[in-house]
């Protein structure tokens, strides 16, 4: 059973998802069902293996309903032989999974391209073994790390000491496994019931070069890597075309593959009349008005783009490489292009940002808006979250990005720049689930059934029955370099003294 926690219209959109699903189903020894919050294929007589893809913390309660439902004990240590194993990955999993650590019995780290086949492999190789040795075995598959055979030593104070395997043989650190290959990902469901409607999804690159220092979209999924065109991008955007007229470029910097010039010119042929073409973020500084005439005559409304601040120190401080004019640029070139909108994202609560950083941002938009009369703007601010394998790691949640969205909607608004903020408030709750150890679990457990309410998650918070650490600590405090973090004992890209050497730089 592979699951996802959501609606099927939302989890049939996740590429992940989908990718996960069709590279099980491709197996003969492996017969696999879907699951969603609203309806699912119909159900084995009895279910091996139980799979979860999460990529938004928030999402992290609704494994437990989804458990529930399938009459699994949601605690790993309740499960007996007999029980299927549970497992995870994606993003949210492989950055931190200790809060949710208890419910899973192995989390998959890393790209699922060799770690997946790797899993089920070693799964079938003792398929008739006790429920210990089968774990016992998974965790000698590289990247892939069983939760109940490592243990989280405390000090009396309650510091984390270390997070250590239990048993021998079982290994220290775990790493994230890393897909090197020369294609990446592309839809295998086309559907009009997806939240983007019978689109055909190509992944064009995967992580980013640009080590925004808050961005576990570059840091977690280094190296940046490219298909090549020929071999790999125009096969999978051929595939798709076959199916629907409807083309999504995905990537956290699609612009920035080396032949994407190459690949729009491609788009460009008069055999791709009719063909609707939409690409996610792109950066503001390799927009040109080509990019903009093609994608227009493609279908294409609008551009994103991300400015992360209106201030230009504070993009220094956050390593994002962009001059003021290039963001003038962008503007201009996707108006002369033929687009009609542009939507700019940026963060509100970055380490140091003082009020003249927020106010440099509305600044921007409005003269921004002066500058390229006629084109459509929108702003989406998020709070800063601390992720987990990012140099930003040891900062936290700064409680003023609360007022400064409230200025940012007072200065926009009126001038008529849509604003879009996200919830100050449920970012909190992100950032508790992205820097807390495996005691949240309980919490998590608890506030089930009012996890849509932030009343519900510090109430849980506040009635565990074990000791928690105080929520001003792992919510708003910087962290000292020296402690010891719930990750610790799982490897991603870069190692930590490499982040904090990052994180120093970007603060002196």
């Amino acid at each position: 059973m592979l699951a996802f926690p959501s609606t099927y219209t939302v989890g049939i959109t996740s590429l992940g998802y989908q990718v996960v699903w069709a590279t099980l189903a491709q197996r003969a020894d492996v017969d696999v069902r879907r699951l969603f919050t609203d309806q699912g294929d119909p159900q084995h007589r009895h279910c091996d293996l139980f799979g979860l893809s999460l990529s938004w913390e928030l999402d992290g309660p609704v494994l437990l309903d989804l458990l529930e439902q399938q009459r699994i004990p949601i605690w790993a240590s309740e499960r007996g032989d007999n029980d299927p194993i549970v497992f995870g990955g994606g993003p949210v999993l492989t950055a931190n999974p200790e809060p949710l650590a208890p419910f899973f019995d192995a989390v998959l780290l890393g790209d699922g391209e060799l770690l997946l086949p790797a899993f089920i492999d070693a799964l079938q190789a003792c398929k008739t073994a006790p429920r210990h040795e089968r774990l016992r075995r998974l965790a000698a598959v590289p990247g892939v790390y069983v939760p109940s055979l490592y243990a989280p030593r405390y000090g009396e104070d309650g510091a984390l000491l270390a997070i250590e395997p239990i048993e021998a043989g079982i290994p220290e650190t775990v790493e994230k496994q890393t897909w090197r290959g020369n294609t990446l990902s592309h839809s295998t469901v086309i559907t009009p019931e997806a939240a983007w409607p019978s689109i055909h999804m190509v992944e064009v690159v995967r992580s980013c070069p640009e080590l925004c220092r808050f961005c576990l979209a570059s840091y977690l999924t280094l190296p940046f890597r490219t298909p090549s065109l020929d071999d790999g991008l125009i096969p999978a955007v051929e595939k798709g075309l076959g199916a629907t007229q409807r083309l999504g470029l995905l990537g956290a910097s699609v612009t920035q593959h080396p032949q994407f010039g190459d690949l729009l010119q491609w788009l460009d042929q008069d055999g791709f009349e009719g063909t609707r073409v939409s690409v996610s973020s792109v950066r503001a500084a390799t927009v040109t008005p080509e990019l903009g005439r093609i994608l227009a005559k493609r279908g294409s409304k609008s551009l994103t783009i991300a400015i992360e601040s209106g201030s230009e120190r504070m993009r220094e401080v956050v390593n994002k490489k962009l001059a003021t004019e290039e963001i003038y640029a962008a503007a201009r070139y996707a108006k002369e292009g033929g687009l009609s909108g542009l939507k700019l994202y940026g963060m509100a609560g970055l380490p140091s940002e003082g009020e003249d950083d927020i106010e440099a941002t509305a600044d921007l938009m409005l003269k921004l808006k002066k500058a390229t009369p006629g084109l459509r703007l929108s702003l989406g601010v998020s709070t800063f979250v601390p992720k987990a394998h990012t140099p930003f790691q040891w900062q936290g949640v700064r409680p003023e990005a609360e007022k400064r969205l409230k200025l940012l909607a007072k200065r926009l608004k009126p001038k008529g720049i849509e604003l879009r903020p996200e919830s100050y408030g449920w970012s909190v709750i992100q950032a508790l689930l992205s820097r807390s150890d495996r005691r949240l679990a309980p919490v998590i457990a608890a506030v089930r059934g009012r996890h849509d309410k932030l009343g519900g998650w510090k109430q849980a918070y506040r009635d565990a029955e074990t000791p928690l650490p105080p929520w001003e600590e792992v919510i708003h405090n910087a962290w000292d370099a020296d402690r010891v973090l719930p990750w610790e004992h799982l490897k991603g890209p870069l190692p930590k003294a490499t982040l904090r050497k990052h994180h120093d730089e970007a603060l002196a």
